[in-house]
């Protein structure tokens, strides 16, 4: 499905990178068979070859006291799409920009350290967005699923 253009191999070791980037080279090779020097190789090909993008940890903003997770759904005026879109990729509080279907919209997700630092980021950074036509926010309560990457 997605990992056609992949060998095999680099399906395995893509799978089990998934599973827990934090596997040594050692660990792999173990479980698919080849050399640590040989998993190391070709991790570094998929690297370069821009398949795997980057290895993250990853903080539940729930689990932190006082952190408010939102989602925001942007309509904009075509004129003003890209600039305000790159206002909110340059903003620390928002960690995702996505495009999506429909006129001209975005979905955006935030994490602030308290509610009051979330409103700030509403009325200093999204209220203001040029050529705002609608906005809607939906506050994060708790994550029942949420799937990082690609999941075979």
């Amino acid at each position: 499905m997605f990992l056609d253009g992949l060998d095999e191999l680099d399906q395995r070791i893509v799978a089990l990178l998934i599973e827990n980037a934090r596997a040594s080279y050692s660990e792999i090779g173990q479980k698919v068979g080849i050399s640590r020097v040989a998993v190391k190789a070709r991790v570094q090909a998929l690297e370069r070859r821009g398949i795997i993008e980057e290895y993250t940890t990853v903080i539940n903003p729930q689990k932190i006291s006082g952190a408010v997770s939102c989602y925001f759904e942007i309509e904009l005026q075509s004129d003003t799409f890209t600039r305000a879109a790159q206002i909110l990729k340059e903003n620390s509080t928002v960690t995702q920009v996505y495009r999506v279907t429909g006129k001209n919209k975005l979905h955006v997700h935030a994490v602030a350290a308290s509610g009051e630092e979330m409103e700030r980021l509403m009325a200093t950074v999204i209220d203001p967005l040029p050529g705002v036509i609608s906005c809607s926010c939906n506050i994060i309560l708790s994550r029942l699923k949420d799937v990082k990457g690609l999941r075979l």
